[in-house]
């Protein structure tokens, strides 16, 4: 019995001693594959690298021998103020609200950080095409760069007539317009609004269908832009026609002694036209009260500016008319009637003030003009007006 227990503990015993063999072993088989499998690597890698190093140097000698050009890196192209200064197309779909705030924005740094040659706007505001665009064409002829058209028409005028080219694709997005409404206001406005996207515009005209130039348009171009005024008509006109129409409900806004009358027909320059369009306060005053007899293209802006910027008014209009045969709308001349000492007299037979300095030339434009009188104008107009010159 006891033999046989100490031949269970050798036997025991021999087999930790062959499991302690046996894990020897195997750690020692781990160590040599380790070490083997390190020995690849070093091997290899050293092996690669030397492939890549020899593949570098046989690219760079390729290329040193076909090229030595280096690569060029190409800067995107400088927008700068392209965009700002981009003028949108006179046919956008911007709405009366996006418009208007569009032109009221404006630059408080005076200077201009880039070449601009000032432009004057021709706005036309008409019922369907301008009548006298023939006698326009030549007064605009070799003057590129120096102006804008923009014309303000009823949305009914589909274009059936043939369009001068000089006019051509002018038209502003319109509205209805009535005559003595606060809604020919609005139309001047929008022409203004449509003009101030375009910061090269510095003076603003008004013009109707059947105006026309008195002199060529170096003479005008000069004169506008040497004014150091503004050219609203406004003075005080007692009687119905006059303060007759002023309303109380205006008040406090407006009051009577500030009321003023005068021609729908202006010159402006670009500080002027940019608080015309930004005028959220007496504007609506006659929207609501300058109704009926009371015609508001006749009162709001003699008013306005009289308030608020008379001392870059010159008071008077650079548009001539004829009141003298009464009525509520002014002379109207036929083709008999147009003759060289009567365009002379527009020109030169009336005594104004200009930049401070006494002068008989006191209209640049005159209406209105029947179409029939449009053949005698352009007989006339290199002589008397000095076109192509």
């Amino acid at each position: 019995m006891k033999g046989q227990t100490q031949n269970q503990n050798l036997v025991t015993t021999f087999t930790k001693l062959f499991n302690a063999q046996l894990q020897l072993i195997n750690v020692l088989s781990l160590f040599f594959l380790f070490g083997c499998g390190l020995a690849t690597g070093v091997i290899l890698s050293s092996y690669l690298n030397n492939i890549s190093f020899n593949l570098q140097v046989s690219h760079f000698s390729f290329s040193t021998t076909t090229t030595t050009a280096s690569p060029t890196f190409k800067l995107p192209p400088r927008v700068g103020l392209k965009e700002y200064l981009k003028v949108p197309d006179v046919k956008h779909d911007m709405d009366e609200k996006e418009l208007l705030w569009r032109a009221s924005v404006t630059p408080n740094i005076r200077e201009f950080p880039f070449d601009r040659v000032p432009k004057v706007a021709f706005m036309f505001l008409t019922k369907g095409p301008v009548l006298m665009a023939p006698l326009w064409e030549k007064f605009f002829k070799g003057h590129d760069g120096l102006y804008s058209i923009y014309v303000h028409s009823s949305p009914s005028y589909n274009e059936s007539e043939p369009e001068s080219p000089v006019f051509h694709g002018r038209r502003i997005p319109s509205k209805v317009v009535q005559w003595g409404n606060a809604n020919m206001i609005e139309a001047e406005r929008r022409l203004l609004a449509n003009a101030l996207l375009d910061i090269a515009n510095q003076r603003f005209v008004l013009l109707s269908e059947s105006c026309i130039p008195l002199f060529n348009f170096s003479t005008v171009y000069t004169y506008l832009m040497n004014s150091t005024k503004s050219h609203v008509e406004s003075y005080v006109l007692e009687g119905p026609v006059g303060n007759g129409r002023y309303s109380p409900r205006m008040r406090p806004g407006i009051k009577i002694d500030q009321w003023r009358k005068g021609s729908q027909w202006f010159e402006i320059d670009r500080d002027l036209a940019i608080e015309i369009v930004s005028d959220r306060k007496y504007f609506p005053l006659f929207q609501k009260y300058c109704t009926g007899q009371c015609y508001a293209d006749e009162h709001y802006l003699p008013t306005f500016v009289t308030m608020k910027h008379s001392k870059r008014n010159s008071n008077r209009t650079l548009t001539w008319v004829d009141w003298s045969r009464g009525g509520p709308h002014p002379a109207k001349f036929l083709r008999t009637e147009v003759t060289i000492e009567f365009l002379e007299r527009m020109r030169s037979g009336s005594k104004c003030v200009y930049n401070g300095n006494h002068t008989n030339t006191c209209f640049l434009f005159a209406r209105k003009f029947w179409p029939n009188a449009l053949d005698r104008l352009l007989r006339f107009a290199p002589k008397i007006m000095h076109f192509n010159s």
